[in-house]
């Protein structure tokens, strides 16, 4: 069940060097954690400063919204009640221990704390490799550190699921159906496969595979083998044939699905020397003979080349004719929400939930969450109690820099961060952290009861998160990505990620999104790759102006061509320079960068 523990956890697990070096700077700056935005400005600075503050933002807005014509218009609309983004900088000077290789001094990356973040702000952040911990949002020195972390998402919209995915949706459907289940063959996304056999095996078949079908061929082949095939049906009967015969079409089918090539069953001869003979035809399924006999005795009544209801239209008519529309796939929504007897042995219901003290449904079920974190971590990736207590549940999952919004064009639940609840019974099972953002649902962690680790929750929960997306994309059609924090290639474990797709990774030289199939050929040579083969490219959202950075300095908001002519160390100057090349020219404006 090793497998299992990783698969789904890590789709919204954050880097564990980050909380490494999160905690480093809780303890160094404990003061910092509690408050965000409006109140951090009323602690550090009184109500009368923070006001000024705040009111110079909103004017500087305005000035930028008159520039800005009428975007600036709807922009103003939207941020008119918001107050600033607040960020202070800490360059990645050292390395610190990787959660993924366990090299002790061999992952780094620059980090933030933010105070406060504007929806915006952190879509844009992580649209250049950017990820949050709680309050702590780190950006991994990709090219220095020993595990590259490139930002994945996928395209929901156009989501294919794998053959794997709908077992799981199916194991769940009869499991609240029937109670009935194998705890003890749990066949889950195979979480150690290589991300060949997921992407780039699709490319392999395409060219190796040159499957002919020939009718006149096929039916001499029956006539020869039925009679023997028969004679095997007894043993054979009731197994699965792992080399069963694929169709040409349903080979086109499936490989124009974006169904890993691993879900496909291609028809292959059996190795010499493993009891296999290689003069008789490979066994088939009996009801798949009664099927061929049958089709051949209506061929053989008409020599023409048609059967009923089907014209040759000058080709070999088909052995299997087309599916019957009920029989088309069940889309991911049917799968999830397909109706369950009244009888039905037991109940799943989804909640979702605001991440916010002040809401009282996720203060009544804080408890019983917290215990569940407790349980999990605990048990799955064998943490100390100490390390999992409530202040840091709370700290790593409870506590949000992100604001909430609710534009009247947003989606029905508004913009933030949200605990998605998964009920059994009347009780919490699992709890899908996430972030609801102006272009994607962003999945920041997720915790399930080990107890139920049977039904491969980590795998249903990115699929619910999946369908979430998209029926949010129904209402705010820009929101149309599922972003799946970091793949991780030369982690085994990380690897399944890929396997959601249609996916993209993200260009960590451009920032540029490249589709995944492209950078795994690269991937295989070098752990750290620049996906956008333009070698011309440059980042086109890269600080041009550094003047005009954002800078919060003893109690004033100025630009930093300002602020940099007071300050004599030019230490100063290379971190707040490094700070607006990975944030980009735009971040850079709207956000205050706080300077003590």
């Amino acid at each position: 069940m090793a497998a299992a523990h990783w698969e789904g956890t890590e789709i919204a697990d954050c880097c564990p060097g980050s909380r490494w070096r999160e905690r480093r700077l809780f303890r160094r700056f404990p003061a910092r954690t509690g408050l965000v935005g409006p109140e951090w400005l009323r602690t550090n600075l009184g109500d009368s400063w923070a006001s000024r503050c705040i009111v110079g933002w909103r004017r500087s807005l305005r000035r930028r919204a008159g520039q800005w014509g009428g975007c600036g218009a709807v922009a103003m609309a939207s941020w008119a009640a918001l107050s600033p983004s607040i960020v202070e900088y800490f360059p990645g000077e050292d390395f610190y221990p990787c959660g993924y290789c366990k090299n002790e001094l061999g992952s780094r990356s620059n980090g933030m704390w933010a105070h406060s973040l504007t929806v915006q702000d952190y879509q844009d952040l992580i649209d250049r490799g950017w990820r949050r911990s709680g309050k702590y949002v780190y950006k991994p020195v990709m090219n220095q550190t020993c595990c590259p972390q490139y930002t994945i998402r996928c395209r929901p919209l156009q989501f294919q699921l794998s053959k794997s995915h709908k077992k799981v949706l199916k194991k769940m459907l009869k499991f609240l159906a029937k109670g009935e289940i194998s705890k003890g063959n749990c066949e889950d996304e195979p979480m150690d496969s290589t991300m060949e056999d997921a992407v780039v095996g699709d490319f392999a078949l395409i060219n190796k595979l040159d499957i002919q079908c020939d009718l006149k061929t096929l039916s001499d082949d029956l006539k020869k083998s039925l009679e023997s095939e028969e004679k095997k049906i007894g043993k054979n009967s009731k197994k699965e044939d792992p080399n069963e015969l694929i169709q040409p079409h349903a080979l086109e089918e499936k490989l124009g699905s974006g169904e890993p090539s691993h879900s496909l069953k291609i028809h292959t001869v059996p190795k010499p020397g493993k009891g296999a003979d290689l003069s008789k035809p490979p066994c088939r399924k009996a009801k798949e003979i009664r099927k061929e006999r049958k089709r051949l005795k209506l061929m053989q009544q008409n020599p023409a080349g048609e059967l009923k209801g089907f014209q040759a239209q000058g080709k070999p008519p088909s052995l299997f004719p087309p599916k019957a529309k009920s029989n088309q796939p069940k889309s991911l929504e049917d799968l999830i929400f397909e109706s369950l007897p009244e009888d039905a042995s037991h109940k799943l219901e989804v909640r979702l939930v605001p991440v916010s003290f002040e809401d009282p449904e996720f203060k009544s079920t804080f408890s019983q969450s917290f215990s569940l974190y407790v349980k999990y971590q605990m048990t799955v990736h064998q943490d100390p109690p100490d390390e999992c207590g409530k202040t840091e549940f709370t700290r790593f999952l409870c506590s949000s820099p992100l604001e909430a919004e609710n534009p009247p064009n947003g989606p029905d639940y508004g913009y933030g961060s949200f605990h998605q609840q998964y009920w059994l019974d009347g009780k919490i099972i699992a709890v899908g952290v996430i972030d609801i953002l102006p272009y994607c649902v962003s999945s920041v962690y997720l915790y399930y009861d080990p107890d139920y680790s049977y039904l491969s929750l980590g795998v249903y929960s990115a699929l619910r998160e999946i369908a979430f997306t998209r029926q949010l994309h129904e209402k705010t059609a820009q929101l149309s990505y599922y972003y799946m924090g970091f793949y991780i290639h030369s982690c085994s474990k990380m690897k399944y990620k890929g396997q959601y797709r249609p996916s993209d990774l993200l260009c960590p030289e451009t920032y540029v999104w490249v589709p995944i199939e492209q950078c795994l050929p690269s991937l295989e040579n070098s752990k750290y790759c620049r996906f956008n083969q333009d070698p011309e490219a440059v980042d086109e959202g890269r600080s041009k102006e550094p003047d005009r950075l954002q800078v919060f300095h003893k109690k004033a908001i100025l630009p930093y061509g300002v602020y940099k002519k007071q300050q004599k160390d030019p230490r100063e100057e290379a971190a707040v320079l490094q700070y607006a090349r990975l944030v980009g020219q735009a971040c850079s404006e709207r956000m205050l960068l706080f300077r003590s």
